[in-house]
């Protein structure tokens, strides 16, 4: 497999990915932003491919444990390897696995869990998806089949993160019951006068408060600038997406 190596949150991670296929970008930066384990705190990362999601929240919160699990074998290579470029190897590991056939649970219960799912239950969601894109893209099994086994190893009181399409908001809060509650929603908008293309969703296992619709997140204006101010701090890891 072709590589390159990158950096990510302002420089602080580097970052060997696939030249072709899937690569990380803008979901997995807002992931790890939205991490907000605590200190001392077993975190999962479901799915974690090469490792960004959870590189970059182990750098913003040096004294939590980060676990990554990953299906695709090359994927789960590089992201040891990655581990080991950024000197983490004390306190992130990746084993490879498959979530949905309950790879998680050896190590479970996490304090902790992120998740990136595939965004389509269905080949025909796609046209002509590049093959090495497609087992991250796509999954036959549905939603459920990610959500249902990461809650039974999140232990009470702990929290599962996620970022998805926002057309799947129902679903995802369909397959989150009714094991997670307390549900914080942000919606991510490419502009602010558009619709949402993304929901950062946030519930705590057995938890009973209401849900609350957090203030948006608008990643541009029409001035032509790449991101606006407040989301190149979060990208370069000076702020956080912070939660109630």
């Amino acid at each position: 497999m072709s590589s390159s190596e990158d950096t990510i949150l302002g420089g602080r991670v580097r970052l060997r990915q696939p030249t072709v296929g899937y690569r990380a970008g803008l979901d997995a930066a807002l992931l790890a932003a939205a991490c907000d384990a605590a200190p001392g705190s077993s975190v999962l990362d479901a799915g974690c491919g090469v490792g960004a999601v959870m590189l970059a929240a182990a750098t913003r919160r040096p004294d939590t444990r980060f676990l990554g699990i990953e299906q695709d074998e090359s994927a789960a290579t590089l992201a040891a390897e990655n581990i080991q470029l950024n000197g983490l190897g004390d306190r992130v590991a990746v084993i490879a696995g498959d979530v949905t056939q309950g790879a998680a649970r050896p190590g479970g219960p996490y304090d902790a869990i992120l998740v990136n799912p595939p965004f389509f239950d269905s080949a025909d969601s796609l046209r002509g998806p590049a093959p090495a894109k497609r087992q991250a893209w796509i999954t036959t099994q549905g939603l459920a089949a990610w959500l249902t086994p990461l809650a039974a190893v999140l232990r009470e009181g702990g929290a599962l993160t996620l970022i998805h399409r926002a057309d799947r908001l129902g679903d995802i809060l369909a397959a989150l019951a009714p094991k997670i509650g307390s549900i914080q929603i942000r919606g991510v908008h490419p502009f602010a006068d558009v619709p949402a293309k993304r929901v950062l969703v946030r519930g705590v296992k057995t938890g009973k408060a209401p849900m609350v619709l957090r203030p948006p997140l608008v990643l541009h204006d029409r001035a032509g600038a790449k991101h606006l101010p407040e989301v190149e701090l979060i990208l370069r890891g000076d702020a956080a997406l912070d939660w109630i």
